[in-house]
């Protein structure tokens, strides 16, 4: 499997991902940047963050690269601090959603947008060429820091975007012990919200693990035991955004994307009038925005993707049903802070509730089984058994359903989704699917993890 996948460089800190491995990776990456490039470097609360940013800083002042440390910051508020510091580029330690035990490298380029893979695979193989390189003593890299002026700079940008148009609701924010911690509670202060705080230390070693946007549970309990107005929940890096409304109920991307869409359609700021999301979004969502007169148009699952057919369109609202939501007008990156903040927003400028603005969303049953591997799969096509069985489900569901089999660009796991009208129905086929998924691995002596 690629080192690189959806989501930069990932995998098990000190195992997968090791400081040696750091170090290589920033030396390759600042060969392709050039010598007297700058470059500015963010990590999350992870334990393994700051060793895996010290050696990605070496290497690239080894090539030459002066180096801007910022510290603990969100993935958005690096892509931000990038263009407005006119860097040449940034690299993000951190695994997103991940458990505390990954660690992942995101490069940026100028605009704060992540490399196109062609870039990645170039660094990937350049590593072991990069290893050997280095630059004479008079033309080694600095490194500087940037840690209490970058955070404050990315603040002010929030709160300036967002000055009087956002109600004082009370609600509370599940900050997963990641780097929100530094961001969210401020800015939603500076605006005049109040803030309750769940997970807000900056225990790195709980980063993620039951709280954050993977796992909203504990935000819903305490949206309804505290009667807060709504509830924010982020990830590791702050890039993704699941919110709850006043009752405690999930607003995952899907319903973000519909109530953003229709608020930007009636101001007309729906920019070549559609909305970009990925296979993995609802068919739900595309039926609701069919009936306001909004297309949606589909990419491969990553916000790169997403990102960048929005670059191809001219579209300037899309996002993941995770919670990625790419707003143009402010950020080229997803944002999950912003993404909040635009939602608020709305709810001040339409003067209703989110779960009301939401409502006219209507789901399909989907179902989404993670078979998990020993040995990673890039192309499930070669499992003969498993395409036809797919060709079944679908010939079964008609146009009222779908079927999804992909491969996870940042764990080893084969996901099975299913998708339709009826949820009986979708039950039996991702257990059929499933089964041929065990089966035909077993089979090709791949298989999965017994225990």
């Amino acid at each position: 499997m690629a080192l690189f996948g959806t989501d930069g460089a990932r995998g098990v800190a000190n195992r997968e991902l090791t400081v040696e491995m750091a170090l290589t990776i920033g030396k390759a990456a600042g060969a392709r940047w050039g010598p007297e490039a700058r470059v500015l470097v963010a990590r999350d609360t992870r334990i393994s963050s700051g060793m895996l940013e010290a050696g990605v800083a070496a290497g690239l002042t080894a090539l030459g690269v002066d180096v801007w440390m910022t510290g603990m910051l969100p993935t958005p508020a690096l892509a931000h601090l990038i263009k407005a510091t006119a860097a040449d580029g940034g690299v993000m330690i951190s695994a997103s959603h991940n458990p505390p035990r990954y660690n992942g490298i995101k490069l940026l380029d100028g605009l704060g947008r992540k490399w196109p893979p062609e870039q990645e695979q170039a660094v990937e193989t350049g590593m072991e060429k990069a290893a050997r390189l280095s630059v004479e003593p008079e033309q080694i890299g600095q490194i500087r820091h940037l840690e209490d002026d970058a955070v404050v700079r990315y603040r002010r940008f929030l709160v300036q975007s967002f000055w009087d148009r956002i109600d004082p609701l009370y609600v509370v924010v599940d900050l997963a012990h990641g780097a929100a911690i530094s961001t969210a509670v401020p800015v939603l202060e500076a605006l005049g919200v109040k803030v309750g705080a769940i997970h807000a230390e900056p225990w790195g070693e709980r980063i993620n693990q039951a709280c954050g946007a993977t796992h909203p549970e504990a935000l819903q309990q305490a949206v309804r035991e505290r009667k807060a107005d709504l509830g924010l929940a982020f990830d590791g890096d702050a890039d993704r955004l699941i919110a709850v409304d006043q009752h405690g109920q999930i607003v995952d991307g899907d319903a973000v994307l519909y109530l953003l869409a229709c608020g930007m359609k009636l101001r007309g700021e729906l920019t070549n009038g559609r909305v970009v999301a990925t296979v993995m979004s609802n068919l739900g969502l595309e039926r609701a925005l069919a009936k306001q007169g909004i297309p949606l148009t589909r990419t491969p699952v990553g916000d790169r993707w997403v990102a960048e057919r929005l670059q191809e369109t001219g579209a300037v609202l899309g996002g993941e049903q995770s919670g990625h939501i790419i707003l143009k007008q402010w950020s080229e990156t997803g944002d999950g802070l912003l993404t909040a903040l635009a939602v608020m927003a709305e709810m001040q400028s339409r003067q209703r509730g989110l779960a009301e603005l939401t409502s006219p969303l209507e789901r399909y049953p989907q179902v989404l089984h993670n078979v998990r591997l020993k040995t990673p799969i890039d192309d499930w096509n070669r499992l003969t058994r498993l395409k036809q069985r797919v060709a079944e489900a679908e010939r079964d569901l008609g146009a009222e359903g779908r079927v999804l089999i992909r491969p996870s660009g940042t764990e080893p796991l084969l996901r099975v989704m299913v998708e339709g009208r009826d949820s009986q129905r979708i039950q039996k086929w991702v257990k059929l699917l499933v089964q041929s998924v065990e089966e035909e691995l077993g089979a090709l002596g791949i298989g999965t993890p017994t225990g």
